[in-house]
């Protein structure tokens, strides 16, 4: 199974709370790119799209949304930026179980976008995602344990 994490584009520094943070042009532009190196890499077609409820993360998923070629969207409420790895890994392994989804792609923050790379890859150390950052990961479902193979930094 194919894992996509994406780190929301970037967002403005003030608003009335940090879920309200907005998407800048900037953030928007730059998130663009990155899927379209990710297009480029074959990744076209998602079973599955995460997306945290957060503004920026939202906006992002918004602005790229049409490069893919989704099934099914959910906003999941565990993908916020001090969201459990732990538990989105075994979230993300449950629903590879049950569903058997071929691709899934999650838009989320940081810190949980490095800490749950080092959760679906073991042997590595949490990545500092850019914002628009984006790695790809071949996950065994039956090991629990993924390889990466795409990392993207605009």
């Amino acid at each position: 199974m194919k894992i996509l994490i994406m780190r929301h584009g970037e967002a403005e520094h003030y608003a009335n709370s940090d879920a309200e943070r907005a998407l800048t042009k900037k953030g928007k532009q730059e998130s663009i790119e990155a899927v379209k190196q990710c297009v480029e890499n074959g990744y076209t077609h998602l079973d599955l799209v995460l997306v945290s409820p957060y503004l920026r993360a939202q906006q992002t998923w918004q602005a790229v949304a049409s490069h893919f070629c989704a099934k099914q969207i959910k906003v999941c409420d565990d993908i916020t930026p001090y969201g459990d790895a732990g538990r989105v890994g075994d979230y993300i392994s449950a629903i590879a179980e049950v569903e058997q989804p071929t691709s899934i792609l999650l838009v989320s923050h940081l810190p949980l976008v490095g800490y749950l790379t080092s959760e679906l890859v073991p042997e590595l150390a949490p990545p500092m995602f850019p914002t628009s950052g984006i790695v790809g990961i071949e996950y065994d479902i039956e090991r629990r344990k993924g390889e990466l193979v795409l990392n993207i930094r605009p």
